[in-house]
């Protein structure tokens, strides 16, 4: 009790005084190492951590080389901690060095809490944990993840690692491997290694990557995280499925596509549209869609679909199991891309920037590739609709 109102005594202190590029704070009764060099390359190293997580992950040199893919999946949640928006304070959290652990001659493992306070009342934002590697100038970082899974067991398919800790499904993880296999080889990304790490659920996630707490994930029960470095894709899952019973080809196109391209120029509706006719949606096949499309939705002849497009009205059986008429429209036009220009012309419609509202750069792409413009999008739709069997 009394370490946590010292803390929060820190916390007041230094609340009133620090600025922006504000410098990691240390909690007075945590136990630094003996060797006060030590201690200032360790703080010199965290502090140019925190500075440098804020660049691309690929250009953070206090990464530890050995686990860099894994550490940045712990970089992206820690990633724009500082900023309140509700407070419109882009440093109004601030970090706090909570714990140092001695492990080995040449490792520590260190703490981290964001911290913010308003009307003398502490937020916490986030706690982190990382491993500090003593290399000769200083340290270089890593998360937790290969450390919490020391004990799992692994298994190799083809270019797919499995990370279990008891059993897995052999039948599902050979068929993932297939589905990877041909997803890679239509977007032709050759000798993509992925490594798939099984946690039972989101708490469990969080924990293996050294996410101790998040606000943002305050409830949530379930959730995929990843990242890549080069040719090595890393998923860690938190979704209730630690044998790997199950997976998805709707969710399997996304990641493979996110792969290949930048998620900053993915259109969703188009990758939507991709998702659907190659893996279908909520275990509904792309048939079984387009079927109930046209009962639903289709049945109406007087449509307008350029008018439509951009409603998102929900023609599903649920809120949670929803389907989109403008995927399915997609879904039609990236089936006739590909007979036409080939999965090369797929990959340059989907990669035709963010969703606009007035959909121009959506446009742009389609008439480049297929020759319908806006003047003639609803009739080409009803076209693609009447033709599709």
């Amino acid at each position: 009790m009394k370490n946590i109102f010292t803390l929060l005594f820190t916390i007041l202190s230094f609340s009133a005084s620090i600025g922006q590029n504000n410098p990691l704070i240390i909690n007075s009764t945590i136990s630094l190492p003996k060797d006060s060099l030590e201690t200032k390359k360790l703080i010199t190293s965290l502090n140019n951590l925190l500075i440098a997580k804020e660049k691309p992950n690929e250009e953070n040199t206090l990464v530890w080389n050995k686990e860099n893919v894994e550490t940045y999946i712990l970089l992206d949640e820690i990633n724009g901690i500082e900023k309140s928006g509700k407070f419109k304070d882009d440093y109004f959290y601030r970090p706090f060095l909570t714990n140092v652990v001695k492990l080995s001659e040449t490792e520590y493992y260190t703490q981290l809490s964001y911290i913010g306070v308003n009307e003398n009342n502490p937020i916490l934002r986030g706690s982190f944990e990382l491993i500090a590697h003593k290399e000769k100038d200083g340290f270089k970082f890593s998360s937790t993840l290969t450390r919490n899974s020391s004990s799992w067991k692994i298994k190799k398919i083809g270019n797919c690692t499995f990370h279990y800790k008891n059993t897995i499904n052999n039948k599902t993880a050979v068929n993932y491997e297939k589905a990877v296999k041909a997803f890679d080889k239509k977007l032709n990304a050759t000798n993509q290694q992925t490594e798939i790490y099984f946690g039972g659920d989101f708490p469990e996630l969080l924990k293996m990557i050294g996410v101790e707490y998040k606000s943002d994930y305050n409830g949530r029960e379930t959730s995929t995280f990843n990242s890549k470095a080069e040719n090595r894709l890393l998923i860690v899952q938190g979704s209730r499925d630690a044998n790997f019973d199950d997976f998805d080809l709707h969710d399997l196109w996304h990641e493979r596509l996110k792969n290949v391209v930048s998620s900053k120029i993915i259109n969703k509706p188009i990758d939507e549209g991709c998702a659907y006719f190659y893996g279908g949606s909520w275990g509904i096949s792309w048939n079984d869609i387009f079927n109930t499309f046209k009962l639903k939705v289709a049945n109406d002849k007087q449509k307008n679909w350029l008018e439509d497009y951009g409603k998102f009205a929900n023609f599903g059986e649920s809120k949670e199991k929803h389907l989109m008429a403008e995927y399915v429209i997609n879904a039609l036009i990236v089936q006739k891309i590909e007979k036409e220009k080939g999965v090369a012309g797929v990959i340059e419609f989907v990669s035709c920037g963010k969703y606009q509202k007035d959909n121009e750069n959506y446009f742009k792409a389609l008439e480049k590739l297929t020759g319908i413009t806006k003047n003639n999008f609803n009739e080409s739709v009803w076209v693609l609709i009447n033709n599709e069997k």
